[in-house]
């Protein structure tokens, strides 16, 4: 019974049930906590989007308000015209009549009626009206060309009789007892109006209002930027789904920042206009993403102590060969670049030389070293010198196929690959593969004649006599000791540098 026990006792503690009951318990744990964290984001999503539409309901009732104020006192105007009593009245009597005080709020230019042609005839800031045309007019076309207009509000424009100042017009059409057409009262109000309304507000650093014609022309937006109001928004993914239906919500980029936004937006009723306010995803989710970091640090480290424990737990028995097997892998690496290092290239240098010489199969070292290095960490820092020797020996380890190849780091930033087995023209070809990887990775270099990271390697093919090809293009030297194929290596490296630099020279020895 005691032995069974043991036996129950041995297989509940052992190593793999202690590894999956932490495991277990960590998603667990971490399950709980992701669903906190998404609970947390629907919630900043939905406060988000009420606190929109809200801001939107402030920005559509003033607007609305205002509008029907201003429309009010055009329909007067348009009726005061046909009443022959107030046209008989002298002209300061006849102005205070058709234009009330409602003309002279803050925000609003002067109420002109125009004629037919679009001349000024009359003007509600003087019995004199002001000399003027505007039969150019978007608003004057529109009427004259579509009696069913009704209010009209223009696009955007510098108003002429207030020295540029950016408004839009309201309108109305007045036609002659016929039915033909007389003219347009017409009222301008100030872009600023829209903007200080706007800019009241607050939907976040990113967050954006805009005022919109229905036929895409934008009249404000807030943060207000004067290059884009006036701008056709047609084609655009936020207007194409604000002119689908009258009002709704929506996430789309924005076509003049690239931001993504989620939108809220009203046709205002009665009026050729749509509201839209739209909050950053940033800027929704800028407090959450804060307190989940903070949720997420203290899990993690509470999920790691935990899980270094229940390591340290399980492996208890084996962590003396594991720590052993690694201090051996490292002391055969170089920490900054993970290639073998200095001792271990040597010993692999004298046992690829003696199989060589064995089987008369060629040799070949290729020296490779960053040009101007030194220049390299001058400018940038030691830091950064650091992170390109490390790039550079990732892309030559990255271009050794075989098993058999061997890619160390030499000392500073020059590196060396040895090739068993391989021939001049392999040697080359790798060298030449390796160099114009290097500099297809496009690292900035200031102090370099290309302006960015290059390597200049040199290339030494050994084969014992007798097994020796045609050299072809390649420059032949002697040398039957793994010195003198080293010696040789360095010194077409150095010929590759005095040359010019991201070039690649081999030579061949016999």
């Amino acid at each position: 019974m005691q032995k069974q026990f043991e036996r129950v006792t041995h297989f509940f503690v052992s190593p793999r049930w202690v590894l999956t009951g932490g495991a277990v318990l960590l998603i667990a744990m971490f399950s709980i906590c992701a669903v906190i964290l998404w609970d947390g984001r629907q919630d900043a999503f939905g406060r988000a989007q009420d606190g929109a539409r809200n801001t939107m309901l402030v920005i559509e009732r003033d607007i609305a308000r205002n509008i029907q104020i201003y429309d009010l006192s055009l329909q007067a105007v348009v009726e005061g015209i046909h009443d022959p009593r107030v046209t008989a009245l002298p002209p300061d009597m006849r102005r205070g009549y058709l234009f009330d005080r409602a003309a002279n709020a803050e925000f609003l230019g002067a109420v002109f009626v125009l004629d037919s042609n679009g001349n000024i005839v009359l003007d509600s800031r003087k019995d004199d009206p002001a000399v003027g045309n505007f039969a150019d007019r978007d608003y004057f076309m529109a009427h004259r060309d579509r009696p069913d207009v009704g209010l009209y509000v223009s696009h955007p424009y510098r108003s002429r009789t207030r020295n540029l100042d950016p408004s839009i017009a309201l309108s109305r059409r007045i036609d002659n007892p016929d039915g033909s057409f007389g003219g347009i009262v017409v009222i301008a109000v100030q872009l600023e109006y829209f903007h200080r309304l706007m800019s009241g507000l607050a939907l976040g650093p990113h967050g954006t209002m805009a005022l919109i014609r229905e036929d895409g022309s934008l009249l404000m937006r807030a943060p207000y930027n004067e290059q884009v109001i006036g701008r056709d928004l047609r084609g655009t993914g936020p207007y194409t789904k604000m002119s689908q239906s009258m009002e709704g919500q929506f996430a789309d980029i924005a076509s003049i920042d690239g931001v993504k936004r989620f939108y809220s937006f009203k046709h205002l009723p009665g009026l050729p206009v749509i509201v839209e306010v739209a909050t950053a995803e940033t800027d929704i989710y800028e407090n959450w993403r804060t307190r989940a970091w903070h949720i997420g640090i203290v899990m993690a480290a509470f999920g790691f102590a935990f899980a270094v424990l229940n390591l340290m737990f399980a492996y208890s028995l084996r962590q003396r060969a594991r720590a052993e097997s690694a201090l051996k892998m490292l002391a055969r690496l170089d920490s900054l670049t993970g290639l073998n290092n200095r001792r271990t290239l040597d010993e692999m240098l004298e046992r690829e030389w003696r199989r060589a010489n064995r089987s008369g199969q060629p040799l070949s070292i290729l020296f490779v070293d960053i040009d101007r290095f030194k220049s390299y960490n001058d400018t940038y820092g030691h830091q950064a010198g650091d992170d390109v020797l490390a790039n550079v020996a990732n892309c030559i380890a990255g271009h050794l196929s075989r098993a058999s190849d061997v890619a160390a780091r030499y000392g500073g930033e020059e590196f060396v690959v040895v090739l068993p087995h391989t021939g001049r023209e392999g040697a080359l070809g790798l060298a030449e593969t390796i160099r114009q990887a290097i500099a297809s990775l496009g690292i900035a270099h200031a102090g370099s004649e290309l302006h960015t990271v290059t390597v200049s390697i040199g290339v030494a093919t050994w084969q014992a006599p007798g097994h020796v090809h045609d050299q072809g293009q390649s420059q032949s030297a002697h040398g039957g000791t793994l010195a003198a194929v080293l010696r040789a290596a360095d010194d077409a490296l150095y010929r590759a540098k005095q040359t010019g630099r991201n070039r690649v020279f081999g030579v061949q020895l016999a």
